[in-house]
């Protein structure tokens, strides 16, 4: 298989910051938010480990409520830093489920999530971006995050084109849920 191809066998989901105070001040908050419960619920459908940060909750609050229901009993890491490689526990979490493709959701693209995925390619992952499940304040700064991940490495992606590659097949047992979500 390609090395751009994920291999759901392979990959793993990184839920980003996708807390409640930043609703109001996010762009497009609710097609982040709806994108990216999508996006967990083949990600769960599919058997993926699943993984979620918070950016200082003691300050900013929890996860929003429809990610939190999405996300079950995915683990949950605090952080300070705006890279979730800093979260602690969390960069020996993702050593010890040994998975090379991360799948990145959440806020903010050109800040945590851009920091997030410099990192994780710095370390060999390949990074995929669902434009759709990522979000800024500003548009614009979303756009050039976007851009400015793609030329160092990362590659675009669409909640439902993540979620078909990890398919790959219309066999696949997990199909019609998974369809069934994307639809």
């Amino acid at each position: 298989m390609h090395p751009n191809v994920i291999d759901a066998a392979q990959a793993l989901l990184l839920v980003v910051d996708l807390q409640q105070s930043y609703a109001a001040a996010l762009h497009e908050w609710d097609r982040t938010v709806e994108r990216a419960c999508v996006l967990i619920r083949a990600a769960r459908e599919l058997e993926l480990p699943v993984l979620f940060t918070e950016q200082y909750p003691s300050g900013l609050g929890p996860t929003t409520p429809p990610v939190l229901e999405a996300l079950g009993d995915a683990a949950r890491f605090e952080k300070r830093t705006l890279s979730c490689w800093g979260a602690p526990g969390l960069a020996e979490n993702l050593t010890r489920l040994g998975r090379r493709h991360a799948i990145l959701c959440g806020i903010e693209t050109h800040a945590c999530i851009s920091q997030t995925a410099h990192d994780l390619l710095e370390r060999g992952f390949a990074v995929h971006l669902p434009h759709d499940a990522l979000g800024s304040r500003r548009p614009r700064e979303h756009e050039l995050g976007y851009q400015k991940l793609l030329i160092s490495g990362a590659l675009p992606a669409s909640v439902e084109s993540v979620a078909l590659e990890c398919l790959r097949s219309a066999d696949h047992p997990k199909f019609r849920a998974v369809q069934a979500l994307i639809k």
